[in-house]
């Protein structure tokens, strides 16, 4: 059985990806902190594939915590990366929290992969590389810039070590998936987006102000240059999502490529307003949100050409908007009820 370690296996995307590589037959030993995430993820992980996979609680950003996992799991052909600070706004107040995490735990992995001659990597990037593009959809080729956010820089300031790491050896590959905006649930409601405190996406902060959690949703800003003068992104399922990670390792294992990268996405955006219409018509709640100021490192409008993973990797996003945003509201509901 061929074996996988994932960083920040026990979060949002993680935990997702995790029961796809499972159900795929791979042992998986999943590293994470725990802090933007629970412990009984795990549970929801057997319960899903009838296997819990391997733990350990660890930082990645500690190198000789980070030491102990390799040591023992030398034997895996690929490190799926996610563990890092994702949240936006968060990153533009404590800039230096996001460099120290994000990018000390990459190389930190790197380091590890070299020492015990681990070949494969599939780098969890960002469309935020793109920061707002001059020309939409945004392709693999569209111009990389300085991010509108320390968060979105260090997923920059990543792909350029992952690219130079690459050169100073002979066996190691990798391929950096550049997401936009995971939102949704697993089918069974076993695992979702639960992010500690106060969320900082979008969906969460609907179900939980639908389900009585919070007051109201903030809109941030309704004077872009957009139809309905809201923030466009392209909102892909988790699920979907997740999947592009098994491919992506199948395609480390066959291609003679050492570096590719690839835009995960629909293909089409929505905006705030279309999410919050989509979640009242699949749903049949109301929402209560108002709309205040822009915030601080957000993009205008963004979404992917992802023609290149359709035809390179076989993959493409296959969910609908109502049936992803539903998906989100029975999680929301079960982990209420528990």
């Amino acid at each position: 059985m061929q074996k996988v370690i994932v960083t920040g296996g026990t979060g949002y995307i993680g935990s997702h990806t995790v029961v796809e590589f499972q159900n795929e037959g791979f042992e998986v030993v999943v590293v994470d902190n725990l802090s933007n995430s629970n412990i009984e993820v795990l549970d929801g992980i057997e319960r899903i594939t009838g296997k819990k996979p391997v733990f350990y609680k660890v930082d990645v950003a500690n190198s000789a915590e980070l030491e102990k996992v390799f040591a023992e799991h030398s034997d895996s052909i690929a490190v799926i990366h996610f563990a890092a600070y994702k949240a936006v706004g968060d990153s533009v107040k404590n800039p230096l929290k996001y460099y120290h995490n994000n990018v000390e735990g990459l190389i930190n992995v790197l380091s590890k992969m070299i020492k015990y001659a681990i070949p494969n990597l599939v780098f969890s990037s960002s469309c935020t590389v793109y920061g707002q593009p001059e020309v939409l959809p945004v392709t693999e080729q569209s111009p990389v810039v300085k991010p509108e956010s320390p968060y979105g820089n260090t997923k920059k300031i990543n792909e350029e070590i992952i690219v130079d790491t690459l050169a100073s050896t002979d066996f190691l590959k990798a391929i950096s998936l550049r997401y936009f905006n995971p939102i949704g649930a697993h089918p069974s409601s076993e695992i979702g987006e639960l992010p500690i405190g106060v969320p900082d996406n979008l969906l969460p902060y609907i179900t939980q102000t639908a389900i009585g959690l919070r007051d109201e949703l903030s809109v941030f800003g309704n004077d872009y240059n957009t139809p309905d003068g809201t923030a466009i992104r392209d909102y892909i399922y988790v699920c979907d999502l997740a999947k592009a990670h098994v491919v992506a390792v199948k395609r480390l294992l066959k291609s003679k490529e050492q570096y590719e990268i690839f835009n995960i996405g629909t293909g089409k955006g929505s905006s705030v307003l279309e999410i919050i219409q989509a979640f009242e018509r699949s749903t049949g709640v109301k929402l209560n949100y108002k709309i205040v100021a822009r915030r601080p490192g957000d993009v205008e409008k963004v979404w992917a050409d992802t023609s290149k993973a359709n035809k390179v990797l076989g993959w493409k996003a296959e969910s609908s908007l109502d049936q992803t945003v539903k998906s989100a509201w029975e999680w929301e509901r079960k982990v209420r009820e528990r």
